[in-house]
């Protein structure tokens, strides 16, 4: 199996395969493929249990996935991202794991498993922005994902920590850890435009943060949305 990925800000992966290899994506993610492409729907592609699929569940996933098997030759498969930003492959080790936002699984080999993460920090969960339930995606594979923008990469030691706003965290690795901080002085908080808390992500590990985090650019779109009259 190899792949390429093209179309600058609106990219694509594509990804060639031999025959007998297996790629696993969301209902609905195939964009287009050879007609050697063998379809079946699965409610444990990537890993199974009612525990993982409730999770794949209430983190915005789908329960069922799709696994395409390449057959009687060689052929593709094509996988486009929902929003302007990257297309970032991924090699897992096993048992390697990296916690990502809710949107951002794109594809996978056979063999990677997805899954509901849940901040142990329950502040970090509902003031940090990212979201009390994230995606655990765990090796070995390469699974391809979803960036909102550009992507800026950081590899932090041990206690070493960045401070991220609201929806710029795309993925952290499992070694990682996060927190909130509390913005300080009234005038900070009130004025200051960058609301109460942020989210401080420890290390060690790498994490990947995205310069232009879709609620964002949603934000600035509503105000010049026409009104309507109830």
């Amino acid at each position: 199996m190899n792949y390429e990925i093209q179309g600058g800000t609106l990219p694509v992966v594509i990804v060639h395969m031999d025959p007998g290899e297996k790629i696993i994506c969301e209902g609905g993610g195939m964009s287009w493929m050879t007609p050697n492409m063998k379809m079946e729907t699965s409610a444990g592609a990537t890993g199974g249990g009612l525990g993982k699929l409730i999770g794949r569940m209430v983190t915005g996933e789908g329960i069922f996935q799709n696994i395409f098997t390449c057959e009687g030759g060689p052929g593709l498969i094509a996988f486009t991202s929902s929003f302007p930003g990257n297309i970032i492959p991924v090699e897992l080790a096993a048992g390697q794991e990296i916690i990502c936002q809710k949107s951002a699984f794109l594809a996978a080999t056979n063999g990677v498993t997805l899954s509901a993460y849940v901040q142990k920090n329950v502040g970090a969960g509902f003031l940090g922005g990212e979201g009390f339930l994230m995606q655990r995606i765990t090796g070995p594979g390469l699974v391809f994902l979803e960036i909102d923008g550009s992507v800026v990469e950081y590899d932090l030691a041990a206690g070493q920590a960045m401070v991220v706003d609201q929806g710029y965290l795309a993925t952290m690795d499992g070694t990682c850890s996060m927190d909130i901080v509390v913005q300080k002085g009234i005038k900070n908080m009130v004025f200051g435009g960058d609301g109460i808390t942020n989210s401080r992500i420890t290390g060690p590990g790498k994490i990947r943060l995205q310069t232009m985090p879709a609620a964002q650019v949603a934000g600035c779109i509503i105000p010049y949305l026409p009104k309507t009259n109830n």
